[in-house]
């Protein structure tokens, strides 16, 4: 359904911090960075499904109850998104763990990066027995 999504941030290379070092457990790197925008995408993939960049030269601001969801294959994906993010300055908005008001399974973490767009793992299944 989707071709991309972009977020804009006002420092590109400040912001790369924090993304670059949530998205990689994800399964999500860097593909195409330049002066002003970074493109992520799944790995083995050639083209970015994820943007960073300032949009039309004015100052970036996160949209009210915008977030951006990334698939996590497990829920210790999860939890390991969250500290790395809390590692590189982000905000916490919602520690890992089951939010089942919203299904049985769901489990997520939010974050909020340094303009305030608000980036979250989540994982859909229950938890593999150990």
């Amino acid at each position: 359904m989707f071709s991309h999504v972009a977020l804009g941030v006002a420092d590109v290379p400040a912001a790369r911090e924090l993304y670059d070092a949530i998205l990689e457990p994800l399964g999500v790197n860097l593909k195409f960075s330049g002066d002003g925008f970074s493109g992520y995408g799944p790995k083995g993939s050639p083209e970015p499904m994820f943007w960073l960049l300032p949009f039309n030269d004015k100052e970036a601001r996160a949209g009210n109850g915008t977030n951006v969801a990334f698939f996590a294959p497990n829920r210790a994906v999860v939890d390991e998104f969250h500290h790395l993010a809390m590692s590189a300055g982000a905000t916490d908005e919602g520690a890992p763990g089951l939010r089942q008001h919203y299904r049985e399974h769901y489990y997520r973490a939010y974050v909020r990066d340094r303009v305030g767009n608000k980036p979250q793992a989540v994982c859909h299944s229950p938890e593999s027995p150990t």
